[in-house]
């Protein structure tokens, strides 16, 4: 399709709002995306149409919702060329995939290991690997990161040894929007045995990532940010492995034959999948996908990319301002501070005049302690913002900046 920017706006109807007398523009689509109508009524129709539970019941409703929930399955196995469909599992997001994995990687670890992160993780990627370390007697290695928010890729070669089991980095960083090297990390951990999992969570809603030409292990990421409902997400992971890991929880429908004396589990990928599972999200998820490959990635991509140059020129007109993460290899996503001014005075300021960004530390701490500083700004955009929208930001951060100097 066309990209018709007018047309996809009115597709979200939160976005037709005042807030606090002035219209929304919303740039924290790096913590969640908005909701397009078509989504919206994909859960509604779920629970007016279809609601019942999945994989044991003989009667109709829940044959249809088998069937629906196991097509979004197919929809995303295609949608991230797995290949196959039983090596995409259902998670609650992006932070319950890692811990998954940490969990059961965990236990096939000894002391002298080494898992490898690197310093732009989100905690979500870095505290189960410590779990995990902890548990095991295993190392935690860290690849550093350079003064322009990209990582040390030397230092990451120098790293890896025959001692490293895995490797956990992120395709883009929430807090800078720097676009790691995946494949190259991949490839140089596979040199030496290591496993890789890559969080995908803030890759997905700008990129659709090939799992098989990556080459990665594992990869994750969450529903809510492209698109689709809060507490979805999906683990990606090559089939010697899910079958080499134990499973992360015990109940219903991970179960083969259960007797007081033995377990044994179901296979791929039941055996993940614990319980009766947010159905409705898993469904709506698959719809979440469908409307973003409708509008197509290459258009998405090409049209966030103008809004990230447009609003860092504009920025940059802006006295005082300091940037992070100034890497060419960027997704939509800007971090800056002003000089003398705490993060969180502008974000308040700017929220009364309708402008929503994010303040702080954004879960990596680690990387606003190599800065020296408490946090940052954050605006992240979506396809669905405009121009003018980063114009009312420059205005509203105008006003701030007079209130604050």
């Amino acid at each position: 399709m066309s990209f018709d920017i007018d047309k996809i706006r009115k597709d979200f109807p939160i976005l037709f709002q005042q807030v606090n007398g002035k219209p929304l523009v919303y740039f924290d689509n790096g913590a969640t995306s908005q909701k397009p109508q078509v989504v919206i009524d994909a859960e509604a129709k779920y629970y007016k149409e279809i609601n019942a539970n999945i994989h044991r019941g003989v009667h109709h409703l829940s044959q249809v919702a088998t069937d629906a929930y196991e097509e979004a399955r197919l929809k995303i196995q295609k949608h991230i060329n797995a290949k196959n469909s039983f090596e995409v599992l259902f998670t609650a997001g992006t932070t319950f995939g890692i811990n998954l994995v940490a969990n059961g990687f965990g236990q096939l670890l000894k002391p002298g290991d080494e898992i490898i992160v690197s310093h732009l993780e989100h905690h979500s990627n870095i505290v189960p690997w410590q779990f995990a370390c902890e548990r095991s007697g295993a190392t935690l290695k860290v690849i550093p990161m350079l003064a322009d928010g990209s990582l040390d890729t030397e230092a990451y070669v120098g790293l890896l040894n025959s001692n490293t089991k895995l490797v956990a980095v992120n395709h883009i960083s929430n807090a800078l929007g720097v676009i790691n090297p995946v494949k190259f990390m991949i490839e140089k951990a596979h040199e030496v045995g290591a496993a890789v999992l890559i969080d995908g969570a803030q890759a997905v809603p700008h990129l659709k990532p090939d799992v098989q030409e990556l080459d990665c292990d594992f990869y994750v990421f969450s529903g809510h940010k492209m698109c689709g409902p809060t507490g979805t997400g999906i683990l990606y992971g090559k089939e010697n492995w899910l079958n080499q890991l134990p499973p992360y929880q015990g109940g219903g429908e991970m179960i083969k034959e259960v007797t007081f004396e033995k377990t044994t589990y179901a296979c791929l990928p039941h055996k993940f999948e614990a319980g009766t599972p947010n159905i409705a999200g898993g469904i709506v998820l698959g719809t979440a996908v469908d409307y973003l490959n409708e509008i197509g990635f290459d258009n998405i991509a090409a049209y966030e990319h103008e809004l990230l140059e447009y609003a860092t020129k504009r920025l940059s007109e802006l006295e005082g301002i300091e940037f992070y993460g100034t890497v060419k290899e960027k997704a939509s996503v800007i971090s800056f501070n002003f000089k003398g001014i705490h993060p969180y005075d502008v974000g308040a300021i700017i929220d009364k005049l309708g402008v929503a960004v994010r303040t702080g530390h954004h879960c990596a701490q680690p990387i606003m302690n190599y800065f020296d500083i408490p946090g940052t700004i954050r605006a992240s955009f979506a396809f669905y913002n405009t121009k003018e929208e980063i114009d009312q930001m420059i205005e509203a951060l105008n006003k701030a900046l007079i209130m604050l100097r």
